[in-house]
């Protein structure tokens, strides 16, 4: 008969695996390494994931589904107004980078790390981009945006800008323009849909204060 794993046995080696990625980098980390800090038997490590490259995949995947119930925490205080809940995704992002132990955003670095297109981590890196690319082009689209896919990927840089920003300079210097340029890309978005219907009107979008 098959040994049964102790309860919580994966989510062990995902914490770890997690702390030790997140502060060093995939590569410099090895699985000895790992195997050591998270305390079990090598044996055990490998039941549970095939290899280190199954491991990281699922680090990703672990923390895409956190940071999905995160910005939906993010957003819901906005409800009924898709241009606000724009600025919020962005304002989730700016303050992440403010917090202490900020090393880098996990996915960006992930696909750094590995150019390979067929890496499970970069795919899984991609799809985590992919998702927030697709919530930013939905809002854009409920907001009314004249051109909802350009208005994702201007604000995708500017959350790209923050988050590679941020690990040279926290949340100061070049992160405290992310708030007003974000706002000042909503607005023109939503600007030039509306010119065409109420003599452009403006719509605006208050960015959140950054002091």
């Amino acid at each position: 008969m098959a040994r049964r794993q102790a309860p919580g046995t994966r989510e062990r080696i995902l914490a770890v695996a997690s702390r030790l990625f997140s502060r060093y980098g995939v590569r410099a980390v090895g699985m000895q390494q790992l195997v050591d800090e998270v305390g079990l038997g090598k044996s055990l490590v490998y039941r549970e994931f095939a290899g280190k490259d199954d491991l990281v995949a699922a680090w990703l995947r672990d923390n895409d589904q956190a940071w999905v119930k995160l910005a939906d925490a993010a957003t819901a205080p906005h409800e009924g107004d898709p241009a606000r809940q724009l600025l919020a995704l962005v304002e989730f992002v700016y303050d992440s980078v403010r917090a202490e132990e900020f090393y880098g955003c996990i996915f960006y670095n992930t696909l750094s790390e590995f150019r390979e297109p067929s890496h499970p981590g970069r795919q899984a890196a991609l799809e985590h981009l992919e998702r927030l690319r697709g919530l930013l082009r939905r809002y854009g689209r409920e907001a009314g945006a004249a051109d909802p896919n350009a208005l994702a990927d201007s604000l995708l840089l500017v959350v790209g800008g923050l988050l590679i920003n941020g690990v040279a300079y926290g949340g100061s210097g070049p992160a405290e323009q992310a708030m007003p340029v974000a706002a000042a890309i909503i607005e023109q978005a939503l600007t030039s849909r509306a010119a065409g219907r109420n003599g452009g009107r403006r719509r605006k979008v208050a960015a959140k204060a950054t002091a």
